[in-house]
């Protein structure tokens, strides 16, 4: 097996292809309206639209994927993106500056297909592609915490450096978190 390709069970993970574009985009939309309840916004979810764009074709960007037979079960991305300000705080976007922030995007699961370790698996694969690329000084994410298992997911792999809730359970319940890169 290639650094970026294994099985995990009855999966392949790896590096996405072409022909996992289209799986890709599923999962991602799927997740945005099935998961979320707020579907597609352009605003936020571009880059779903153009996966080559955001993540195949970009030096230190990429796209990860977790395959069962033909099908994308399970994505995960990378870009050379710290988080934005507004909404986020300015101090928080300081520390992850756009080009040295690697950014962890799309880190979806199909239900049926859930702890299984493909997110694990997912996220590893990806932390080794940025610690091996060029430029990149720290690893972050941030997450909605109602999304079932997500919190806890994060902090087993994560350190938690921002707790954005606001109590109101409407509104976004974001943790900003950074995963430790090996060097």
């Amino acid at each position: 097996m290639t650094e970026y390709h294994r099985e995990v069970g009855p999966y392949e993970v790896r590096r996405a292809i072409d022909a996992d574009l289209p799986g890709a985009r599923s999962v991602m939309l799927d997740t945005f309206y099935q998961e979320f309840g707020y579907g597609y916004r352009p605003e936020w979810h571009g880059d779903v639209i153009d996966l080559d764009g955001a993540y195949v074709r970009p030096a230190r960007h990429a796209l990860f994927v977790a395959v069962k037979g033909d099908e994308v079960v399970a994505t995960t991305g990378v870009r050379a993106n710290g988080p934005a300000s507004p909404p986020h705080p300015a101090w928080l976007a300081a520390r992850y500056p756009h080009g040295t922030t690697a950014q962890l995007f799309r880190v979806y699961v199909r239900p049926d297909h859930r702890r299984s370790g493909l997110a694990r698996a997912l996220v590893e694969m990806a932390t080794s592609f940025v610690a091996a690329a060029p430029g990149y000084e720290r690893l972050y994410l941030h997450t909605d915490t109602r999304i079932a298992g997500a919190e806890p997911f994060w902090r087993s792999v994560a350190t938690e450096v921002h707790d954005a809730r606001d109590g109101d359970p409407i509104t976004f319940q974001t943790v900003h978190f950074e995963i430790p890169l090996p060097r």
